[in-house]
């Protein structure tokens, strides 16, 4: 099993849309780990790490999000993987 960690911004109406439970949700039934916050531009940032096909599947939920977001872009990029296991969890404050 390959294993594979990202780092992603996420752009658009993406902050008190539900987008962080949902996102946390969407991992939980992937069984990826993580956190996810919101940040003080706007964006919701997303780090999250599990089987490499698994977070290729909720990187590709990260562009369409929450029911009541609308994401524009994500900008993402691949980090050395860790090891971290766990739930992915909601991170508060920038």
């Amino acid at each position: 099993m390959s294993r594979k960690r990202i780092r992603a911004t996420v752009h658009g109406r993406v902050q008190r849309v539900a987008f962080r439970e949902c996102t946390r949700q969407e991992a939980s039934r992937l069984g990826v780990s993580g956190w996810v916050r919101n940040q003080s531009d706007g964006t919701v940032l997303v780090l999250c790490e599990g089987e490499a096909s698994r977070v290729d599947v909720l990187l590709a939920w990260l562009s369409i999000g929450s029911p009541y977001a609308m994401v524009t872009r994500v900008d993402w990029h691949e980090e050395e993987p860790l090891g971290e296991t766990g739930p992915l969890v909601i991170r508060y404050g920038a």
